[in-house]
């Protein structure tokens, strides 16, 4: 029997042996212990993007550890690198007067945004809102909380029971959300949407369907969090998706971009509904945060990537990788190769052919060099950085091209 190796890996058979270990990154490219290269066409894990080998990072990270590596912020305590992020977040959030409460994974936003819903509600009297409502398809980390709102029901499989008062709804089913708020609107606590869902299959929304949950809330005084885990920080050519499509909410969800994934960093914007409930009460104590939560190295790698995005124009550039992705695919979808094309932004998804198999797609691809990611059996998601050049995608482009010419990108029979 092969030994298996001892890192357990995320998303990934236990008993797999055959990975590919990745040693160096420059740009939009990385290498493998065996010296091949491959083009990073999902940014990594839909984060990296300003690109990998970023000195710059790396030095504002080494420097920050020199002088201090880490102390908590609990109770009293805090640090520079950390006030001057969420300052600087707190400028740049989609809503007015929002505060930033920080973690170390988008999971752990995702938790923290549904706890602080219900506890806004409980502390201004209103208890009984505690419902708390996702949609299908959708992804919202694996946290207990966020496996609960997510809406992908393999990933909840054999997980027992997940935390209660979670309801789903059809995305872009408006009516189906507002019958839900019709019956059950006085317990309904906040609803959580994927600007763009991501990871569920990247799916943008229906014209006016965003707008039309912010009515719904407004008119039975529940919150809209935005999960922009996988959209912020320049991803669809705005700083967040809420801008992109023109939406207040009420709390939002970060992570990914925000470092670029130098350093885990993630959080949540606060705003002005939600905490002032929680600031009226001079002896309220918070009870949650993490140990990691305002990590003066990470916050100090947090600054120095959103000075790039800024310097770089990343947010413009966003959109010439997009609109140059977009029409690559649809070209290909002209030719044939593809049942679908969707996206928004600088994220896209093919949706392949019932005779494809997107695990066979995805392998064909990695013969050519080129990183992609299946999503389920039926689709192959494009999520680049954002510094990525022309010649690089259409190197994407031409890879997934060929992959889909090849007999071994057939499915297999399934029973």
């Amino acid at each position: 029997m092969m030994r298996v190796p001892a890192l357990l890996h995320p998303f990934a058979r236990p008993a797999a042996t055959d990975f590919i270990r990745i040693v160096a990154g420059e740009g939009a490219q990385v290498v493998d212990d065996q010296g091949n290269r491959y083009i990073d066409a999902l940014a990594s894990l839909w984060y990296c993007n300003i690109g990998h080998g970023q000195a710059e990072v790396a030095e504002a990270v080494a420097e920050q550890m020199a002088r201090l590596a880490c102390f908590h912020t609990f109770e009293r305590f805090t640090n520079g690198p950390a006030d001057a992020l969420c300052e600087r977040l707190a400028a740049l959030a989609p809503m007015e007067g929002a505060r930033v409460f920080l973690t170390s994974s988008g999971s752990e936003a995702v938790d923290t945004a549904m706890k602080l819903a219900r506890l806004a509600h409980a502390v201004a009297g209103r208890p009984e809102r505690t419902l708390m409502v996702s949609r299908r398809p959708s992804y919202h980390g694996v946290t207990y909380g966020g496996t609960a709102l997510t809406g992908l029901p393999p990933n909840q499989e054999h997980f027992g029971p997940l935390p209660g008062q979670v309801v789903q709804v059809g995305k872009d089913d408006l009516d189906g959300m507002a019958a839900l708020f019709a019956e059950r609107g006085h317990e309904i606590a906040a609803v959580i949407a994927e600007p763009v869902i991501g990871a569920g299959g990247v799916y943008p929304p229906a014209p006016g369907y965003l707008r039309g949950l912010r009515r719904l809330c407004d008119e039975y005084g529940a919150w809209l969090i935005l999960d922009e885990v996988i959209c912020g920080f320049g991803r669809l050519g705005r700083w967040w998706g809420a801008e992109h499509y023109e939406i207040r909410p009420d709390l939002v969800t970060f992570a990914k971009g925000v470092t670029s994934g130098y350093v885990p960093l993630a959080g949540v914007l606060v705003g002005r509904p939600v905490r002032e409930p929680l600031e009226a009460d001079p002896a309220l104590v918070l009870r949650h945060g993490h140990t990691y939560s305002g990590h003066p190295t990470a916050c100090a790698a947090a600054l120095t990537v959103l000075r790039i995005t800024e310097r770089e124009g990343l947010l413009d550039r966003a959109v010439g990788v997009g609109q140059r992705l977009a029409a690559g695919l649809d070209q290909i979808a002209k030719d044939g190769l593809v049942a679908e094309v969707r996206g928004d932004g600088a994220v896209w998804a093919v949706g392949l052919h019932p005779d494809r198999d997107a695990l066979a797609v995805r392998d064909a691809m990695l013969a050519r060099g080129v990183i992609a990611r299946p999503i389920g059996v039926s689709a192959i998601a494009f999520c680049p950085p954002l510094m990525i050049q022309d010649h690089e995608i259409d190197r994407c482009l031409d890879a997934l091209a060929g992959a889909l010419a090849e007999p071994a990108a057939t499915a297999p029979e399934r029973p």
